[in-house]
């Protein structure tokens, strides 16, 4: 299932209505940081397990 533009345009459109366009650059933030917190911790836990596994 491929998204196109209009669907993009329209999920933007219904952030924007919902939440603001004050809160949006916030809502942005949270989220970037919360994909980067997630993406470290993987790559924690992948170390700890390559560190345990001698083979």
């Amino acid at each position: 299932m491929r998204v196109g533009f209009q669907e993009i345009l329209f999920i933007l459109l219904m952030c924007l209505l919902l939440f603001g366009a004050k809160r949006l650059p916030e809502i942005g933030r949270a989220l970037g940081k919360t994909i980067k917190e997630f993406k470290k911790s993987i790559k924690e836990i992948d170390i700890e397990e390559k560190k345990e596994d001698p083979s």
